[in-house]
């Protein structure tokens, strides 16, 4: 039987770690908000699928056998007999921890691990919303998912042995995935080394010490990085970027974690990076 696999928030993580999921054999549900965002998840699926074909890495008759596993909807309790369900909303806390009182209420096996795809939220505090702290815990993927192969595993003070034993094992053996071990700190491993590096380099155009283009050609000629730190923050987003800096500020009270004036105004503005068209670039 594959396991059955709960995805809250079908954005482009929430698709993204549908897809991988409905790829390895899982059977799959999205939850929405609304019928157009449901809409919205089901394109960012087939879509993602679709490049997976025209690459030659997946074919049609896979294609059509991954859609046929992942349902999306608005009703919440379609999560009730999940093994696993990830959250995968926005980075607010106020919100997420609305979302784990909810499935606390409709999940049907105390055994189910509830997993928050959080980029920097402490889980303790996501873990108190809910009856079962020990279910709880980080399952941190990367944009894209169905791409990038790492992820965080966070238990907070509270999370089983258990519950850490089988999200592990359904990241690597499930799924694929390479996972690392990360002490439930704001940040955790990735974004507590990479959050200062993209907010310095905000810092650095905004003093105009040098051009947006200019700092990315730099750190991609001169450091071997596949992308720029801006182009990279318009790929994760600025609110995103902004999000998982007042997270770290508020644990640590470092200067360097503060997001500096012109993040906050472009995010205010609406400046939000690939998903607006625009960020430090124009796109499309």
């Amino acid at each position: 039987m594959p396991e059955a696999f709960g995805v809250v928030g079908g954005g482009l993580m929430g698709s993204g770690i549908a897809e991988i999921a409905a790829r390895s054999g899982c059977d799959v549900v999205v939850v929405e908000v609304d019928e157009r965002a449901c809409a919205a998840a089901r394109r960012n699926i087939s879509r993602s699928l679709g490049r997976a074909v025209d690459a030659g890495k997946l074919t049609r008759a896979d294609r059509d056998a991954t859609l046929d596993r992942v349902r999306v909807t608005c009703a919440w309790e379609d999560l009730a007999d999940r093994d696993i369900v990830v959250e995968a909303i926005v980075e607010d806390e106020e919100l997420k921890r609305t979302v784990f009182r909810r499935l606390d209420e409709i999940l049907l096996d105390d055994r189910c691990v509830l997993a928050s795809n959080t980029s920097s939220i402490p889980i303790s505090r996501l873990a108190a919303a809910t009856g079962r702290p020990g279910r709880v815990i980080g399952m941190h993927f990367f944009n894209p998912a169905p791409v990038l192969p790492l992820v965080e595993l966070i238990p907070s003070l509270l999370t089983s042995p258990e519950t850490v034993k089988r999200a592990q094992r359904f990241a690597s053996d499930r799924l694929g995935k390479h996972t690392v071990l990360a002490a439930d700190r704001a940040g955790f491993v990735v974004n507590a080394l990479l959050i200062p590096y993209l907010l310095a380099a905000i810092r650095m155009m905004e003093s105009g010490h040098a051009s947006a283009a200019d700092i990315d050609q730099a750190m991609v000629a001169g450091c071997a990085h596949p992308m720029g730190p801006l182009a990279l923050v318009d790929l994760i987003g600025l609110d995103t970027t902004a999000a998982v800096a007042d997270s770290m500020y508020a644990e640590y009270k470092e200067p360097l974690y503060a997001p500096p004036p012109l993040l906050l105004r472009m995010v205010e503005s609406g400046l939000l990076g690939r998903k607006t068209g625009r960020g430090f670039y124009p796109y499309s």
